[in-house]
């Protein structure tokens, strides 16, 4: 099977994942698409190119990964950026001063930072709520609103939005809903199917899932939408370089074998963080205990490989002794790649959230997540039980 032209309508993922937007190379037929390291391109005459002109605009690397994301999402349209805050900050730039966002209270620490420390400063106004409550969700909008930004889950809670139910309120009101998928992928979970307007990824994660490179995605089947996304991501130039393009159209290739991994293991993991006498606290939507188990089994096809889970007593100290005692599991931010890794989000990646609303929302200061990697489970079950017994 060559590519686009010749995949089926009904391809599954795995064929999409491996050959959307990745046509052979017509010059030498090569089966990997080339990595177009240029930044400008030679005119043939004044007026007359070959359909590229400035890198930042234009690059065919670029554009075959753009092209493979939307079809994994079932998206129509694909836009790639040199971060998912990037791809973050471009949907905002969509909105003007006075214009109002609803998002959910236990986002990226990033995310978060970004709204209050940038672009509230620039007029947007944001309401953090609990978006798993369709209701709430609703009460939060005002005549001003123009996006739902959601999580699903949520980093590092777990929490789960209904997405159909609150696309359906928010639609009534013409408001643009993202969800930010980064944590399922669309191997999991589809969020335009499920009728957001956007899905955004930081694709440093699963999608690449090797820990090498930066990057984020929008997908939407919104023409507008996607004629304003494609103007501010020239015009604004938060844009990947092509290797990272080429890193993460390898990535994406093995994304259903590597996600199916990830969730067996963090299967295992949960299960037996649950049961552990040391442990007060698991978070993990596969594990029937979870509060939304049922919506999770019915809106997406998997769980995921994310596990949170508090220590002894939740306390700082009790979170210190387990996470300075992992051996296998590294010590370090980011998520998704082939590698275990534990994340102490308090001090790293929601060092931004002010500490009351952290633990307003059961997110404790010893609250610890891990990204659950590919390595032999048995491995990683004796890493966690000697970690615990600190």
């Amino acid at each position: 099977m060559a590519g686009d032209s010749s995949l089926p309508p009904d391809a599954g993922f795995s064929t999409r994942a491996i050959h959307a937007g990745q046509e052979p190379d017509p010059g030498t037929g090569a089966v990997t698409v080339p990595i177009y390291q240029t930044s400008t391109y030679v005119q043939e005459a004044l007026g007359k190119n070959k359909g590229y002109e400035y890198a930042r605009t234009h690059n065919l690397t670029r554009a075959s990964l753009e092209r493979n994301l939307a079809a994994l999402e079932g998206g129509r349209f694909g836009l790639c950026f040199a971060s998912g805050l990037a791809a973050t900050s471009t949907l905002l730039q969509c909105f003007s001063a006075g214009d109002h966002v609803v998002a959910g209270h236990n986002l990226y620490g990033g995310s978060y930072r970004l709204m209050e420390k940038v672009y509230k400063r620039l007029g947007l106004t944001f309401t953090f709520v609990p978006t798993d409550d369709p209701d709430v969700v609703e009460r939060a909008f005002q005549p001003a609103t123009r996006m739902l930004f959601v999580e699903t889950p949520t980093n590092p809670m777990m929490q789960l939005t209904d997405i159909a139910a609150v696309s359906e309120r928010a639609h009534r009101r013409g408001i643009t809903v993202v969800v930010d998928n980064t944590f399922m992928t669309p191997f999991f979970q589809r969020p335009l199917a499920l009728g957001a307007d956007v899905a955004l990824h930081s694709v440093t994660k699963y999608l690449n899932g090797h820990s090498d490179m930066v990057g984020g995605a929008l997908v939407t089947s919104d023409d507008t939408l996607a004629e304003t996304l494609r103007y501010l991501q020239n015009a604004a130039g938060g844009v990947p370089g092509p290797m990272d393009c080429w890193l993460a159209l390898r990535g994406t290739k093995t994304l259903a074998v590597r996600m199916k991994r990830h969730e067996e293991n963090a299967m295992v993991l949960a299960r037996f963080l649950a049961g552990h006498k040391r442990v007060s606290g698991v978070f993990y939507p596969g594990l029937p205990s979870h509060p939304q188990h049922a919506l999770a089994s019915r809106q997406a096809s998997g769980f995921g490989g994310m596990i949170s889970f508090i220590p002894g007593d939740g306390s700082l100290e009790a979170g210190r002794c387990v996470f300075d005692r992992f051996r296998l599991f590294a010590r370090a931010e980011s998520l998704g790649g082939v590698e275990s890794l534990v994340c102490h989000p308090a001090s790293m990646t929601h060092a931004s959230v002010p500490r009351d609303a952290r633990l307003a929302m059961g997110f404790a200061d010893g609250l610890l997540r891990l990204s659950v990697g590919l390595e032999d489970v048995a491995d990683l079950v004796a890493d966690l039980e000697q970690a615990l017994q600190g």
